[in-house]
């Protein structure tokens, strides 16, 4: 499906590995061989907020091996980047992606970069295996402690 906001789908080179994507429930096969996915996150690696003029990045120090993901279907570890949030103007939507066709009214991505093969972030997106995105749907609820503080920290970065 196409978001409410896009006026028609986008159509960038590359096929089946292109955002957004709609995940089908039935079409999902579960795979015994694949190992947990591990995060170990150092909060003390986190360097600052900043708005991008659309939206808002928590980026992080990214020089060494302290905040990373390894396993799942990744070959290497990735370190943290930074995180973003999609959202939309009313709570029906928000997400990037959906799941059976189903919006959700917003969506975290916590982006990680591969620097076991790539020395930079920058050249690491343009490859294949550079970039890999975590991706969680956020649904309406009680307040959440740990996001709250990043809520309350946002009117610090109302202008780009």
């Amino acid at each position: 499906p196409v978001h409410p906001l896009w006026q028609s789908p986008l159509t960038i080179p590359g096929g089946s590995r292109q955002s957004p994507i709609n995940i089908q429930w039935r079409d999902s096969v579960y795979d015994p061989v694949l190992k947990p996915l591990k995060i170990s996150y150092d909060p003390t690696t986190c360097l600052h907020i900043w708005n991008n003029g659309y939206s808002f990045l928590v980026e992080f120090d990214d020089s060494t091996d302290r905040s990373i993901i390894v396993g799942g279907p990744l070959e290497n570890q990735y370190r943290l980047k930074q995180f973003h949030f999609h959202w939309g103007a009313i709570n029906d939507w928000g997400s990037e992606h959906t799941v059976d066709s189903k919006f959700y009214p917003a969506e975290l991505h916590l982006v990680h970069w591969n620097a076991v093969e790539y020395p930079s972030f920058e050249e690491a997106v343009m490859e294949g295996n550079g970039l890999a995105v975590i991706g969680v749907f956020l649904k309406l609820g009680a307040r959440h402690k740990g996001l709250q503080s990043l809520v309350d920290a946002l009117p610090a970065v109302r202008h780009k």
